[in-house]
């Protein structure tokens, strides 16, 4: 079964698309908050969970001893790509909704700690090329100029190396400063690990936290894992999961786009 095919059968149930709902209105929930919100059993519901897993639909962190459940907006924007542009019948429209519901979602996920909120966002998506493409898509200028927002990156990837994003000529020409983003390498465990700090300069609020996991996932297939930790930045938060429409899609641009280019040799957007 096709990746579209898992995710169009994820969607055909209603007790599916209510859990998207729940975790549309308040992310990152264990499968007790989730059971207690519709009638049906524990059991019932985690086989119903585990569907959107297999679907990319939901993705499960542990936070201590509790599974948490996180909304992946990323298969959506896929299928939008894939079908929405093509197609203009109603049923395809009324899956453009819902992909625009899901990307406002923000994947955020909202934990109380001894230190105040946790919010954390949480991408996935699987792209059929090798570790060190993707490894290499993510960290070299000339790689990162063709997708997403066509930011030239410099990195120094070693614990404390300093990471820069510059802004593009055509940037550049809208008043857009020299630096966009800036950061920090904690890990770079090539090519499998990047964790950094990441600050938006545009957006005027401090460092947040940004990890990539690269996972072979079998036949040639590898599983991207994009965790971005934005507590105490709404700005860069919104930002990110594209709440902000003028300023682009955010992660769920980002890594369609990614996908595209790695499978494909062109990228979405031009």
């Amino acid at each position: 079964m096709s990746d579209d095919d898992l995710v169009f059968r994820a969607l055909a149930d209603p007790t599916r698309r209510f859990l998207l709902d729940m975790l549309f209105a308040r992310d990152g929930r264990t499968l007790g908050e989730l059971e207690a919100e519709v009638e049906m059993t524990r059991f019932g519901v985690a086989k119903h969970l585990r569907v959107l897993e297999d679907a990319g639909l939901v993705l499960s962190r542990r936070s201590g001893r509790e599974k948490l459940h996180f909304l992946n907006p990323v298969p959506i924007r896929l299928i939008h790509d894939r079908w929405i542009d093509k197609y203009s019948e109603r049923s395809a429209a009324a899956l453009a909704d819902l992909k625009r519901e899901l990307e406002l979602s923000a994947m955020m996920s909202t934990t109380d700690t001894t230190e105040g909120s946790t919010v954390i966002q949480v991408y996935q998506v699987y792209i059929k090329a090798s570790p060190q493409a993707i490894w290499d898509a993510i960290t070299k200028p000339e790689w990162t100029v063709k997708f997403g927002y066509q930011v030239p990156v410099d990195y120094d990837l070693r614990p404390g190396g300093a990471f820069r994003g510059m802004a593009s000529e055509a940037m550049k020409e809208f008043g857009a400063p020299d630096v966009m983003v800036d950061g920090e390498v904690i890990e770079a465990e090539p090519p499998r690990r990047l964790v950094q700090t990441w600050r938006a300069l545009f957006v005027g609020e401090g460092f947040t936290r940004l990890t990539y996991e690269i996972e072979e996932d079998g036949n040639g297939v590898c599983k991207l894992t994009v965790t971005h930790d934005v507590t105490g930045a709404p700005q860069t938060a919104a930002q990110t999961a594209g709440r902000i429409p003028e300023n682009g899609g955010g992660w769920n641009q980002i890594l369609s786009d990614l996908k595209t280019l790695l499978e494909t040799g062109e990228p979405l957007y031009r």
